[in-house]
């Protein structure tokens, strides 16, 4: 081990950790891991770099560190994190910090945030998205937690994270466990993205016919148009990876059955903790858990067998599948960012949304080229309520919504579910509408509950003896 003090170490060299290590190394700083398993810092022992040391021993792992230390754990959320920071908070110096890398549930980050504050221990949250490759070249990073604690790494995260027009896709997101929050809504997003992408394939596949050389050459078509994206990327090349023999699409021996860790059903359920609707998350989220009950599915589909004809498909009708996701996923952005104005408002905060879109623009999952748009109509006009109303997306919607309804009635017709591009327009019908009928569910309250009602032409509350 080097006698010289490290600038920045890393507990937890699983991918994730060993690369963002290396990430940093490359930029210039010294380097630390700590992994109680031999064989995974021997790679890092083994690259020869003098920037670069790993290390199974936590009392090694601490002295060598520069004070005040900065250290970012990089565990499986949850009771890891916990026991990570009660093997290493005995051994800690006031002032020293102390990141959290991982999917954290933002209320742990709370708790854990105010635990070791009191303690004299700087501590953050700090969300990270762009998976293996992201962690190695450039990722995009949302720290929470106090300026304070920024300013110590944050010419550290900035080197290492992803660049978009020269700037770092890193920014101090705001107090607590913003950063965790704000990746947690990524997520969200993300589910709701590619359930998104997943209804275009069922689509065409189903109710168009299209072969998977057509698909191929629709989701190339889409990358390098307005949808261009990470998520459309990777979905291109997905469509053109073939067995070992070339006999068939990969794709076409995997099991329609998704896995999910959670951090969805969190966005979920805080949407609905928050009152702030979000039905193309909640749709998605939804459709993960429907694909794991595959028995039932097949039983189900023994029954209520589908003998729907393909439709004529032509370049208009596959334009209209564009537009309709396109529309969709400004929905699904919409309501995310409507949920992180709504938590910095009633959690302190104090996030700015414009920031937000500038960082989601490089190295994470869900960039795209419509999160410039995004960004400039927050920086010009932060206290927007909904991206939905600004001019130049309204006029987007408008526009697309038609083709979005098509593409809804073809699925109905050919009993394709669509249930994320249904809530995306159901979710754009709400919010435009100026009347609901709530009335008559208030009226409804009223009658079996005495709950009370508010009137159109009165001020108070108003209760009636319907019967």
């Amino acid at each position: 081990m080097s006698t010289e003090s490290v600038d920045f170490g890393i507990v937890g060299m699983g991918v994730m950790g060993k690369n963002l290590l290396l990430n940093i190394a490359d930029n210039g700083f010294s380097v630390i891991g700590l992994d109680k398993d031999p064989e995974k810092i021997a790679p890092l022992v083994e690259t020869g770099q003098s920037s670069v040391q790993a290390t199974t021993s936590a009392n090694e792992f601490l002295s060598s560190l520069e004070s005040p230390r900065k250290i970012m754990m990089l565990v499986p959320a949850g009771a890891a994190v916990d026991a990570v920071i009660e093997e290493l908070l005995p051994h800690l110096d006031e002032g020293d910090l102390l990141m959290d890398g991982g999917n954290s549930y933002f209320p742990d980050t709370d708790r854990r945030y105010q635990m070791l504050t009191e303690k004299g221990i700087q501590y953050m949250g700090v969300g990270i998205s762009g998976g293996e490759e992201g962690a190695r070249h450039g990722p995009s990073m949302m720290p929470g937690g106090s300026a304070k604690a920024y300013d110590m790494v944050g010419p550290i995260l900035e080197a290492a994270a992803a660049k978009v027009d020269s700037e770092p896709c890193v920014t101090f997101i705001g107090k607590k466990s913003a950063g965790n929050y704000v990746k947690m809504v990524h997520n969200g997003i993300e589910y709701a993205l590619m359930q998104l992408i997943s209804e275009s394939y069922h689509l065409m596949k189903s109710g168009f016919g299209l072969t998977d050389t057509d698909l191929k050459a629709v989701y190339d078509s889409w990358e390098t148009g307005e949808l261009s994206s990470f998520l459309m990327e990777i979905t291109a090349d997905i469509f053109g990876k073939k067995e070992e023999d070339g006999s068939d699409l990969i794709l076409n021996r995997i099991l329609d059955s998704a896995r999910q860790k959670g951090t969805g059903k969190w966005t979920s359920q805080n949407a609905m903790d928050l009152q702030v609707p979000a039905p193309t998350i909640d749709m998605a989220v939804m459709v993960r858990d429907m694909s794991a009950h595959k028995k039932e599915r097949i039983a189900a589909d023994a029954v209520f067998k589908n003998e729907t004809e393909p439709v004529q498909v032509d370049e208009e009708l596959i334009k209209k599948v564009e537009h309709a996701l396109h529309f969709s996923f400004i929905t699904a952005f919409a309501q995310g960012f409507s949920m992180i104005k709504a938590a910095s408002e009633a959690y302190n905060y104090g996030v700015n949304l414009a920031d937000v879109a500038k960082i989601w623009r490089g190295g994470c999952i869900i960039r795209a080229d419509m999160l410039e748009e995004f960004r400039r109509i927050f920086a010009e006009d932060p206290s927007i309520n909904n991206i939905m109303v600004d001019d130049r997306l309204a006029g987007k919607l408008v526009e697309y919504q038609k083709d979005a309804r098509y593409c809804i009635k073809i699925g109905l017709d050919a009993q394709i579910p669509l249930p994320a591009m249904m809530a995306s327009v159901s979710y754009f019908d709400l919010y435009k509408s100026g009347w609901l009928p709530v009335n008559l569910i208030q009226a409804q309250r009223d009658y079996f509950g005495a709950h009370t009602y508010e009137r159109t032409d009165k001020e108070g509350t108003f209760h009636t003896n319907w019967k």
